[in-house]
């Protein structure tokens, strides 16, 4: 039995052609016009809503190494609260709430409203389909339990 920090499968070696698909549709949301520190925020925000500690990881990375603010990274799991996001993000972090706790949240009408003031219907549709590739990628990282990549802990002497 391994423990919680121990990789179950390295789903890219054993599978590498069943990802291609996911990959495309990853380089295809990376140009389909959304800003990309919207992006990033978003994968961001579902990451931390599943307990992703791989995605975590690398899409606070991601942001960084594209000029995003320390302090909104800070801020993101309080967004609502914090004065530091446009309008157009917090329509897509609560939309990748609501869509990230489907069970839960059934997609309401206000959040839909609020999305549907701030983005095109294309844009709605690329911002959906991104909170539902992340999602997925978040599944498949905690179901395999993917190493975030940072350094463990050292024990304290």
């Amino acid at each position: 039995m391994s423990d919680q920090h121990t990789q179950r499968l390295d789903h890219f070696c054993v599978a590498p052609e069943l990802f291609q698909p996911m990959l495309e549709q990853e380089k295809l949301l990376q140009e389909c016009g959304l800003e990309h520190s919207l992006i990033e925020l978003v994968k961001l925000r579902a990451s931390q809503i599943n307990g992703c500690a791989f995605c975590i990881n690398m899409h606070w990375q991601d942001a960084r190494a594209h000029g995003e603010r320390e302090e909104r990274l800070y801020l993101l799991n309080a967004w609502r609260e914090a004065s530091v996001y446009s309008p157009r993000e917090t329509a897509a972090l609560a939309w990748t709430e609501a869509l990230t706790r489907i069970e839960t949240t059934q997609a309401p009408d206000e959040d839909y409203e609020v999305l549907e003031a701030q983005f095109t219907p294309r844009e709605q549709v690329a911002l959906s389909l991104l909170i539902s590739a992340i999602n997925s990628w978040n599944r498949i990282a905690i179901g395999f339990r993917m190493p975030h990549g940072l350094p463990k802990e050292e024990k304290a002497a």
